[in-house]
């Protein structure tokens, strides 16, 4: 899975929000809020095409933080992308 390319994140205050660009913002007007690690696994999906064990793994290497908690994390924003439509 991968973010669509007509998709971006902007750092406000202490998180970030997705936003639309060019034509599909003129369409998809909600902006999702990310916390830190939303933003980093966002930022992985926009640069190339990943399973949910690679997300796990990468969270795993960037974080503290044990097997269980990182797919829990995995599983709720890959959620959230799919059902926002933001992943090809």
């Amino acid at each position: 899975m991968k973010i669509k390319s007509d998709f971006t994140i902007q750092k406000v205050g202490s998180s970030y929000v997705a936003i639309a660009v060019g034509e599909t913002s003129k369409t998809f007007r909600t902006m999702i809020k990310l916390n830190a690690t939303g933003a980093f696994l966002w930022n992985l999906l926009s640069q190339k095409d990943l399973t949910e064990e690679e997300l796990v793994d990468a969270l795993l290497a960037e974080y503290d933080v044990d097997r269980e908690t990182a797919a829990n994390d995995v599983s709720k924003i890959v959620a959230v992308l799919t059902e926002n439509h933001l992943l090809q």
